[in-house]
């Protein structure tokens, strides 16, 4: 999978108001994802932004833990999931997607 499919899919869950209210950024082997919810409509683009917390995980890997197969907890306690800064931004964006 690449980095669009993962972005359309993180478009489609966030939707218009996650409520978040708080910028999130993921950094992949294939690129970043920013999701900005301090503003609504949300935004999510493929532009390189600052944001409250970063999160670096591979594209396989987030493409696995929005499916439901790998638990946000586990990727984080396995190393496969990094956090940088806020981790109540973390904490939200993990019940967003459903952790």
């Amino acid at each position: 999978m690449s980095l669009q499919s993962l972005t359309e899919q993180i478009k489609t869950i966030v939707g218009t108001d996650s409520g978040l209210n708080a910028s999130v950024k993921f950094v992949t082997d294939e690129g970043v994802i920013v999701i900005d919810a301090k503003q609504v409509p949300n935004v999510v683009s493929n532009e390189e932004a600052p944001a409250d917390c970063t999160l670096e995980i591979s594209t396989s890997d987030a493409l696995d833990m929005l499916s439901g197969s790998l638990n946000p907890m586990m990727a984080y306690m396995n190393g496969k999931l990094k956090i940088d800064g806020d981790m109540g931004v973390a904490m939200k964006i993990a019940q967003t997607f459903g952790g």
